[in-house]
């Protein structure tokens, strides 16, 4: 399998495209174009959009980031993105998430030893991902923990990196060589 884009680079990018990739390189450095902005930087204008609720999502969402970085693995997870995975699951452990969890996460069962916020994070993206929404206890479960907004952005995380896996799927984007998918 090999990726279905072939990457971009500075010389055969176009001017927007160019003007696209420098600003998601300056927030999240690399060329930017790497992952799913080598496939969404076919349309610039598209590519912008998404790129900067990425980048809220992961530098200015009030959630902890060790929460964020746990909702996309639950999502990565779902969507089988093993890139998507490969990355996040990385920043998650950085970010304080117990490699149990993780590890519970990637062959799809509940993971013990979960904090309250965990659990919270954890029941609210499972139900959603299998039941296409949630009850009433686990939404307030996360409203209690950090209020609408946090229910908002957790919600948001969900939906975009629902649209990250998918694009690094229909592209066929690689994990480095040697890594293992969801390892």
């Amino acid at each position: 399998m090999k990726d279905r884009f072939p990457p971009l680079t500075q010389a055969t990018m176009s001017f927007e495209q160019a003007r696209v990739a420098r600003g998601i390189a300056g927030s999240r450095g690399g060329d930017g174009a790497r992952g799913p902005f080598n496939m969404w930087l076919r349309v610039p204008d598209l590519a912008d959009r998404l790129q900067k609720v990425g980048a809220y999502i992961r530098y200015e969402a009030t959630l902890p980031q060790k929460l964020v970085e746990m909702a996309i693995c639950i999502t990565a997870r779902q969507w089988n993105a093993a890139y998507e995975w490969h990355a996040h699951a990385a920043l998650a452990k950085q970010e304080g998430l117990s490699p149990g969890i993780l590890a519970a996460i990637a062959v799809r069962t509940r993971p013990e030893g979960m904090d309250p916020a965990e659990t919270a994070i954890w029941a609210f993206c499972t139900q959603l991902f299998a039941e296409h929404g949630v009850t009433e206890d686990r939404f307030a479960a996360v409203r209690d923990l950090f209020g609408e907004a946090g229910v908002t952005e957790l919600t948001a995380t969900c939906g975009y990196y629902v649209a990250v896996a998918m694009t690094l799927n229909v592209s066929q984007v690689k994990i480095p060589e040697g890594a293992i998918p969801f390892g």
